[in-house]
């Protein structure tokens, strides 16, 4: 597939404000979000940045440049890939209503996948011979009824579920960047997904993946897709988390069973135990797809992680909204007594503090900005100090 130039003209100042604004120093997705919605815009945010950084103590603070950002666009452009902006014409529907959407990706291959309605197929690296052919099985079918196939490009479940799919439809979402093959032996097959289907990331080009890349990348999968299906999983697993996560997005999961004293089912008879969907075949998963999401009568997987609240972003900007010093002092030290190593939802710690959104919210952006809090998939914190 022969890709069409792209060029990124100095017009299209929301592309670059937008990728200067989420590649600066301690701004997550989250906080993205936040700061876009208070200020109204990335330009905007970006302005307002030294000040909020300086509010928080860092004195000598500085956005991702312009000429940074147009070089990786430049880089980027280069190898064939395209810019996909929050807000943008071909920025994915289905990630749109999530928390932490990614605010800028990467996408190499066919853009119109992204309008087919997606599963996402997850498990094993070590995956079985039975494990495997369930996998295979399942993509080909659920292809075969329409369905693009998502899953992380890894080893194992991934590598078959993609490669089983890529004449009716897959999307792989990679933990590093566009131009990285990971692991090595998946090269051949990640350019044949940026031919045949579609590749995405939120990471630069050049960037080779770290663990702390891949529950990130895993809150795309598991968005893209209206289910998450795990074919297997040890009882601690990516997979899980991916599971995890796509049960605070809303979205459908699934599993295969497998024999009790197989390790790489346990995870999966965990899932099922807990109220997933169990899954023989394909029709299982067509038959989930078929109601409406969200069923009221699902139990609640994981339920000792609640779900951040969208609506809970303030609207005021975080100046009008700063209370007197000493109160900002004392309102972290309490943020900060409350949090530990061990991640906390957001909006259970806004509900242990016992005070409005509005208030808590502004100081947690200056304690990430400050580097004393750090932010993960799911609307979680935890303390860095």
């Amino acid at each position: 597939m022969k890709h069409e130039a792209i060029r990124v003209s100095s017009q299209e100042e929301p592309l670059v404000a937008s990728l200067r604004l989420i590649r600066s120093r301690r701004v997550g997705a989250t906080t993205f979000h936040r700061m876009v919605a208070e200020h109204g815009s990335a330009a905007a945010a970006l302005d307002a940045l030294p000040s909020v950084a300086r509010a928080a103590g860092v004195n000598d603070y500085a956005p991702f440049s312009e000429a940074a950002a147009r070089a990786e666009l430049d880089a980027g452009l280069a190898l064939g890939a395209r810019p996909l902006f929050f807000g943008g014409a071909d920025y994915p529907q289905a990630l749109i209503d999530l928390s932490d959407a990614p605010p800028f990706l990467w996408a190499k291959g066919r853009l119109d996948l992204l309008d087919r309605p997606m599963v996402a197929l997850v498990g094993a690296r070590n995956a079985s011979s039975l494990g495997t052919r369930m996998a295979r099985r399942l993509a080909e079918d659920l292809g075969a009824q329409g369905h693009v196939i998502v899953s992380g490009l890894a080893r194992g479940i991934d590598r078959v579920a993609h490669m089983a799919a890529l004449d009716t439809g897959t999307v792989a979402v990679q933990a590093g960047g566009i131009d990285i093959a990971y692991p090595a032996e998946n090269a051949a097959l990640t350019e044949e997904i940026g031919e045949k289907g579609l590749r995405l990331t939120e990471q630069p080009p050049g960037l080779t993946p770290q663990a702390r890349h891949f529950p990130q990348r895993n809150r795309i999968i598991a968005g893209l897709a209206r289910a998450v299906v795990v074919v297997e999983a040890a009882a601690r697993s990516g997979s899980l988390i991916t599971a995890r996560t796509a049960l605070d997005q809303g979205r459908e999961v699934l599993a295969v069973p497998g024999h009790p004293f197989d390790a790489r089912a346990a995870g999966c008879n965990m899932l099922i135990r807990d109220g997933a969907v169990l899954v023989r075949g394909a029709d299982d998963v067509i038959e989930v797809l078929a109601t409406t999401c969200g069923r009221p009568d699902r139990p609640d997987l994981f339920a000792e992680v609640p779900t951040p609240c969208a609506a809970e972003v303030p609207e005021a900007p975080v100046q009008a909204q700063r209370p007197p010093p000493a109160d900002i002092s004392t309102l972290h030290e309490e943020i900060l007594s409350r949090l530990g190593p061990s991640p906390l939802a957001e909006d259970q710690l806004i509900r242990d503090l016992n005070l409005p959104a509005g208030r808590v919210a502004p100081e947690l952006v200056m304690l990430e900005l400050d580097g004393r809090i750090a932010r993960a998939p799911g609307g979680l914190l935890s303390r860095c100090d």
